[in-house]
């Protein structure tokens, strides 16, 4: 392994229905650090599974996952203590197909669950970048809103600078697009 590789997938398989769908079956590709990757084919192709297979949304059936030198396919690390796949999940931003925003929370509070919550960062700094993430996608005017009031694409770009927020080492998008113009 070499100090660029980021992420490492050796013969991922995702099996269910006891081995009769295969979902994935024997992926591998070596990611680099700065690398924009892209998973094409057709629906029900295992696109979403090989994404959440990557933060173990999804346990794989078989294969190893590699992140950062840490095999996060097992349970317990080199030492034999208990592998914390949260921290490695706190490094690896994703956003999902349907935007995943709490409807009972406005946008600004959706984007600063997670950095207030999880990385401990205060609450003025986390709704300062949220507020800073919130102008560069064009939705400054739009923090004390609800998901429900906004469009497709607005939620959609509320999700990619919410996954943004917080910093991760990696981006996974599932489907990004897909509720955005073209421009």
């Amino acid at each position: 392994m070499t100090n660029d590789k980021i992420i490492q997938v050796h013969n991922l398989k995702k099996h269910y229905n006891k081995g009769k769908i295969k979902a994935l079956d024997g992926v591998s590709v070596d990611i680099n650090k700065g690398d924009v990757m892209v998973v094409i084919g057709p629906s029900g192709s295992g696109k979403s599974t090989f994404l959440r297979s990557l933060n173990l949304l999804e346990e794989p059936t078989e294969g190893s996952i590699i992140f950062d030198g840490v095999d996060i396919t097992k349970k317990k690390d080199e030492n034999g203590k208990k592998l914390n796949i949260d921290i490695h999940r706190q490094r690896m931003g994703m956003v999902f197909q349907h935007f995943n925003l709490f409807p009972h929370m406005t946008i600004l509070q959706n984007m600063t669950l997670a950095p207030i919550q999880v990385k401990g960062m205060p609450q003025n700094e986390a709704e300062e970048k949220a507020r800073e993430l919130l102008a560069r996608v064009g939705l400054a005017d739009r923090a004390d809103a609800y998901p429900i009031q906004l469009s497709g694409g607005q939620k959609q770009r509320v999700a990619i600078v919410r996954a943004l927020a917080m910093e991760p080492d990696v981006m996974l998008f599932d489907e990004p697009t897909s509720a955005l113009d073209p421009e």
